[in-house]
């Protein structure tokens, strides 16, 4: 079963974006890491959609490369310039080991199973370098019972559910997990901050993560 196919999904929310959505404005969280980022450094914006952060980040004078699986928010990033943009997926990087300072990816690898996941982490280790950042979110295990409180569901394998949500992401794989699981996952990672946030709706719990490479 092919598990990595939220990208359908979010590709269709981006060709019909609309001006004043919260995914064209940096999150606060990457301003304040961006802030203690060495000057011109090389960024890996995972999961880049239509360029929220990847734009922004540019901006400031950080060299960017902005990652999707999603040929439509790429586009959108393409007509505003500045960042340099690949098609791809989260789980087969196509950059050398070891030629990104920093990588970003907000709520985004949490799309798919643990062998999904596990695999781009592993891809996130790869082409990090050693002492390199990485800044993102991940889906709790306390946002678990309010997902299933609003919507029939089942769970796929360990940890990834999909929910009977026509019109939403929720009908694709997501994976949820707790810290000591969390930290299973970046194996080869120091952990630098991770707290379990409620986001803007009652129950949105995700974690939100900075790892350094080791």
């Amino acid at each position: 079963m092919n598990t990595d196919t939220a990208d359908t999904h979010w590709n269709a929310e981006w060709a019909g974006i609309e001006a004043g959505s919260k995914w064209l404005t940096p999150e606060p969280d990457v301003i304040a890491w961006s802030r203690t980022l060495a000057p011109g450094a090389r960024i890996l914006d995972l999961g880049a959609g239509v360029g929220r952060h990847a734009l922004w980040l540019a901006a400031q004078g950080f060299d960017v490369v902005a990652l999707d699986a999603a040929p439509d928010g790429l586009a959108q990033i393409d007509r505003a310039g500045g960042v340099e943009t690949v098609l791809a997926r989260m789980d087969v990087l196509p950059f050398e080991t070891c030629s990104f300072d920093h990588v970003l990816s907000w709520n985004v690898i949490y799309h798919g199973d643990e062998d999904i996941l596990l695999r781009a982490v592993g891809e996130i280790r790869r082409i990090l370098k050693p002492g390199g950042s990485y800044l993102g979110t991940m889906l709790s295990k306390r946002r678990l019972p309010h997902e299933q409180a609003a919507f029939s569901g089942r769970e796929i394998s360990r940890n990834a559910w999909v929910f009977d949500a026509p019109g939403t992401g929720k009908t694709h794989p997501h994976y949820f997990c707790s810290a000591a699981e969390l930290l299973a996952i970046f194996s080869g990672f120091e952990c630098l901050r991770l707290e379990d946030r409620e986001h803007e709706k009652p129950g949105s719990w995700h974690w939100h993560l900075t790892m350094e490479r080791l």
